[in-house]
């Protein structure tokens, strides 16, 4: 298990105000948080400031974390793009399951269903699981 030096957050507005406390979370963790949007509560159209921030994990072959109202949007407008796996969790179980059994890169919570106590311990599962390939690779590169 390991701790990414740098993460990926884009947002909503509705996933805003989830987004900042996360960041926040990771800032005291030493992990650098880069911030692609939105940084407000004015609402923005979500499948653009998704776009943009999977574009950083896809270059900079980083996590990524997405938020939203509910996160199912996020996750639709991440995994449109191309290296992009997303997974919208809602249990720490699926956070840690996506990442072992589906090499997730970027993981979609929903600002108006969680609380920000069971979101960060969401986070730090995604962030500090890896991927136990084997079986599970075959299927993650059917994927591609």
């Amino acid at each position: 298990m390991h701790k990414p030096p740098r993460v990926v957050l884009a947002a909503d507005h509705a996933g805003f105000p989830l987004k900042e406390a996360i960041k926040a979370h990771l800032i005291a963790r030493g992990v650098d948080a880069i911030d692609e949007g939105a940084f407000s509560e004015e609402p923005v159209d979500y499948p653009a400031m998704i776009r943009k921030g999977c574009a950083v994990v896809v270059e900079q072959g980083i996590p990524g974390i997405v938020f939203g109202g509910s996160g199912i949007g996020e996750s639709i407008a991440a995994n449109k793009v191309h290296g992009i796996r997303a997974a919208r969790c809602c249990t720490v179980e699926d956070a840690t399951l996506s990442r072992q059994h589906n090499d997730a890169n970027v993981l979609s919570l929903g600002g108006r269903m969680l609380d920000f106590d069971l979101a960060k311990t969401m986070v730090d599962a995604f962030l500090t699981t890896d991927f136990e390939g084997g079986r599970h690779a075959v299927r993650v590169k059917d994927l591609e």
